[in-house]
């Protein structure tokens, strides 16, 4: 799985994505807000784990995440 941080531009904020390795979206969400969409997705017990990585990550890097 990979994450990647996006810069929001103007009025639209900060997002991260969630990505598996064929890179297909899984989740997309706000760096604010991350709470519905890693529970959706099944990984809402490692969020606190996988929003400490976004906060060190710069943007527009990709990350890979070993879960």
């Amino acid at each position: 799985m990979y994450i990647i941080k996006v810069k929001g531009v103007a009025r639209i904020p900060d997002y991260v994505q969630l990505r598996d390795d064929k890179f297909t979206l899984l989740a997309y969400f706000r760096v604010d807000r991350p709470d519905k969409s890693l529970d959706k997705i099944g990984l809402g017990d490692k969020s606190e784990y996988i929003m400490n990585l976004v906060k060190e990550l710069p943007f527009g890097k990709i990350l890979k995440l070993e879960l």
